[in-house]
């Protein structure tokens, strides 16, 4: 059982709550096993509430970049964090990603960090990522795709950004040629995409977006 199950049952039972036998019957453990994983999620900063005849309720969560909280939010299934890779700091996601991508790790492994110590950019330009400041992701993709098809993945990865923001906020980013959604004049993010690709046959060994 991992802590991101009982969070979902949690979240998905809302303000009714789930009592200790049900969640021990959901989620197929001991009670014992989920009263030491509440314990566990109580001390990274989770709210649980426990009433005797109410059980257990979620009152609030951390605002924290780990993989319980961002499963938490994510649709299921997703190609894109299918694997999750939660890092206080980094010297880049990118390079990061790009070793795991190197050591055999699948389509759609995602890194993410609080912070970059070494973040990159285009033409080897540094990408500022200071701690708490923003949202520092890469991706590793294996498409079975000719190189030719891959040449607009940059510009569709922005418009995507642009499409979630706008679901969100109601507000649509305009996109800096070739990489810079911007909002009110200010840059969201960069996009940064490498590819990696067998010398003899020309085939794609992996995409790090």
């Amino acid at each position: 059982m991992e802590r991101s199950d009982i969070l979902a049952a949690l979240s998905g039972a809302g303000e009714q709550g789930l009592s200790g036998a049900a969640l021990s019957k959901q989620l197929g453990v001991s009670r014992t096993a989920v009263w030491k994983g509440i314990e566990v999620l109580r001390r990274e900063g989770y709210e649980i509430e426990a009433a005797p005849g109410a059980g257990y309720r979620l009152l609030s969560a951390p605002d924290a970049l780990t993989e319980q909280e961002i499963r938490r939010h994510m649709a299921a299934p997703a190609v894109i964090g299918r694997e999750l890779v939660c890092l206080e700091s980094v010297d880049s996601t990118n390079v990061y990603a790009a070793r795991l991508a190197g050591e055999g790790a699948p389509d759609g492994t995602a890194v993410i960090a609080n912070q970059q110590t070494a973040g990159r950019g285009r033409m080897t330009r540094r990408f500022e990522s200071p701690a708490g400041k923003g949202i520092y992701l890469s991706t590793v993709l294996k498409p079975e795709l000719p190189p030719e098809r891959l040449m607009p993945l940059t510009a569709m990865a922005g418009v995507a950004l642009a499409d979630a923001v706008e679901a969100v906020t109601g507000l649509r980013p305009g996109m800096k040629w070739p990489n810079d959604p911007i909002l009110k004049s200010k840059k969201l993010c960069g996009i940064l995409t490498e590819l990696s690709m067998e010398a003899e046959t020309g085939q794609i060994r992996h995409i790090i977006l």
